[in-house]
């Protein structure tokens, strides 16, 4: 299998590690580089070797994109600055490739739009690398709440903080995309996992309000703190969002209230609780032994069955599409300090 890797950052990097590990010899790598960095990263984002990734991953290098597409790779996989999406995506788009895009799926409810048909129209496997998706904690909320054991669900609160400096060890953190609103960044855009796994459960919301902004001493020109309010469904149900570039050490954690009971996961702790109408622990669950890239290597076993046609995209680039329509409707709320009300779906 031939696939194009546009942006060999740390997520591209773990995307083609991940590649490697289950295909082997059967995969044959192109890439798109601009700055052609050649350090290699770990597992842990830590610089391995300053040198030599091409020869590592034994990939072939293009510095024109047009030229690379001309290889006729079978799939492209979108991982340079969110702002770039819409351009290298709607360019593999047109040369017939399956896409593999990290999230946000871009910056413009536009650029996503017209991705969104041109994959339909052409009949290709459009995905969004949300791998919380495939995490236990999530899966098992989801569980719970779509079995009704916790009755109507009355209010939500999400949060996700984690400290930026930390994210890239290997890069300065005022370079990065998260950092420059010119790459897509600012916490809502960059932690929008959230917006992505509340809509797979609630639907897109009615109403967004949010407040925040650059509250921090962070060397950043974006948002770095944002709390979110959200309206959902025909009762009108509150959810609250938390994301910031600040906490030490990190959170991110769910809560969702219901008439007959309440849920509780925790992500950073591994841990999933239920509790019944009467406050008693109903049920339990926890994954002690889960490794991070066990959710990656979940995502791209996903991917490549899709490819194969054995499966659908568990998160389409149209699910991508909605996640960054409520993502926006956030920042547009913060810089206008106005209720922002979005159309029925």
């Amino acid at each position: 299998m031939k696939v194009l890797m546009i942006g060999l950052g740390g997520i591209g990097q773990r995307h083609l590690r991940n590649l490697r590990a289950l295909l082997g010899t059967e995969l044959e790598v192109i890439a798109h580089r601009v700055r052609r960095q050649q350090f290699v990263l770990t597992e842990q984002l830590q610089v391995e070797s300053d040198a030599g990734l091409d020869a590592k991953y034994g990939v072939r290098v293009f510095s024109e994109l047009a030229a690379a597409l001309a290889e006729r790779p079978a799939a492209a996989f979108i991982c340079n600055p969110s702002s770039l999406h819409g351009t290298s995506a709607l360019a593999s788009a047109a040369a017939g490739c399956h896409l593999f895009v990290e999230k946000p799926v871009t910056d413009s409810l536009a650029d996503a739009e017209a991705l969104v048909a041109a994959v339909q129209g052409r009949g290709l496997v459009g995905f969004v690398g949300y791998q919380l998706r495939f995490h236990p904690c999530f899966q098992q909320m989801q569980a719970w709440v779509e079995s009704g054991s916790i009755g109507q669900v009355i209010a939500v609160r999400a949060e996700v903080g984690e400290y930026l400096p930390g994210w890239h060890p290997y890069e300065d953190y005022r370079q990065m995309y998260a950092s420059r609103r010119v790459l897509g960044g600012g916490v809502i855009l960059s932690q929008i996992h959230e917006f992505d796994y509340l809509y797979a459960l609630f639907g897109r919301p009615r109403k967004v309000f949010a407040v925040g902004g650059k509250l921090s001493r962070l060397e950043v020109d974006v948002e770095d703190v944002a709390s979110v309010l959200m309206e959902f469904g025909p009762t009108g149900f509150p959810v609250h969002l938390h994301q910031d570039y600040v906490q030490r050490p990190p959170a991110r954690s769910c809560q969702i209230v219901g008439n007959n009971g309440k849920i509780q996961i925790d992500f950073r702790a591994l841990s999933a609780t239920r509790w019944d109408e009467g406050g008693a622990v109903a049920e339990t669950a926890t994954f002690p032994a889960l490794e991070r890239n066990a959710l990656f290597l979940a995502e791209m076993r996903h991917f490549l069955a899709c490819v194969a046609g054995t499966e659908t995209p568990l998160v389409s680039l149209a699910d991508g599409a909605e996640s960054l329509r409520v993502a926006l409707a956030a920042r547009a709320s913060l810089e206008s300090g106005a209720v922002v009300v979005l159309p029925p779906r």
